[in-house]
């Protein structure tokens, strides 16, 4: 059994379905998070763990000791104003526990509106929507902190990220599904349980310094993803508007962007086949096991 002793800013569903990943490959796990509520004792699995509190740039102090004990750390805390809240608070603590494995979770927001056509990780950012540019302004601190204290570090940047309990079943079912109209809009999306086996695969194959896009084979349109939701259910058409009238900002920005994201960089350097190469596959299981 092997031992990992990882400290998780932000434990959302991609950093509960890593620990998961890490559970069933038999790891011993010796596991700190934070979150914004008070700190706790809680448990996932059977693997307990406490959750320190981090709210903006006040944080329970006892989470520095297990900070300073972490080999490997895993962020997912979203900037606020530009500015990484992890790396302003906390990067000379992170410097000194020298730890073999950091890894911050961007998006792929960064690379603002390409029309349509394929992005990589050598295409130019020019983001944008908020998320995107405040995101774009916290990688870049990371990685001008990691390059001058040499620590290992790398970048993955998730495309729109679905699950068992977040996807468009989910949303049909419940009646909070729409179909937006807009032409050549294309993104890409990514299981959360692929996401956590690529985080797995790079425990072993490191190299510090990349940036990685965390996406699967087949970039489609909402309008594709959500009547392909219809034929799964079998239920009515969900209510067609146009972008103008979605009333969400966050929503409107996202319709902004329309890029297909490559990710033949992180399939060939970690050698990673997908278990859900589209949203074909992602939604077919989550239909015949959940919904």
């Amino acid at each position: 059994m092997k031992d990992i002793n990882i400290f998780c800013f932000g434990f959302g569903q991609v950093a509960k379905n890593f620990i998961k990943k890490l559970n069933l490959e038999n790891f011993n796990i010796n596991l700190s998070a934070t979150s914004r509520d008070i700190t706790q004792q809680k448990k996932i699995g059977k693997i307990n763990y406490k959750s320190f509190q981090f709210l903006n740039n006040s944080f329970d102090q006892k989470l520095v000791e297990k900070l300073k004990q972490s080999d490997h750390i895993l962020v997912s805390i979203p900037p606020v104003n530009g500015i990484d809240l992890v790396v302003k608070n906390f990067s000379k603590i992170i410097e000194e526990s020298n730890p073999r494995w950091v890894t911050y979770l961007s998006a792929t927001s960064v690379y603002g509106d390409h029309k349509g056509k394929w992005v990589n990780e050598e295409s130019q950012t020019n983001p944008m929507s908020v998320n995107g540019i405040d995101r774009l302004a916290a990688e870049k601190s990371w990685m001008l902190f990691t390059t001058n204290s040499k620590l290992p570090f790398q970048i993955f940047r998730l495309s729109g990220i679905y699950s068992d309990r977040s996807n468009i079943l989910v949303r049909l079912k419940s009646g909070n599904a729409n179909i937006v109209n807009k032409k050549n809009h294309f993104f890409s999306r990514i299981h959360v349980q692929d996401i956590a086996n690529v985080l797995f695969k790079s425990l072993l194959n490191f190299k510090s310094g990349e940036i990685y896009n965390i996406s699967d084979d087949k970039p489609s349109s909402s309008k594709e993803v959500t009547l392909y939701g219809v034929k799964l259910l079998n239920v009515d058409l969900p209510k067609s508007i146009e972008v103008e009238d979605i009333e969400s900002e966050m929503l409107k920005n996202f319709y902004k962007d329309s890029k297909k994201v490559s990710n033949k960089k992180m399939k060939n350097f970690f050698n990673y086949n997908l278990k859900f190469p589209t949203y074909v596959e992602g939604l077919n299981y989550i239909r015949n096991n959940l919904v």
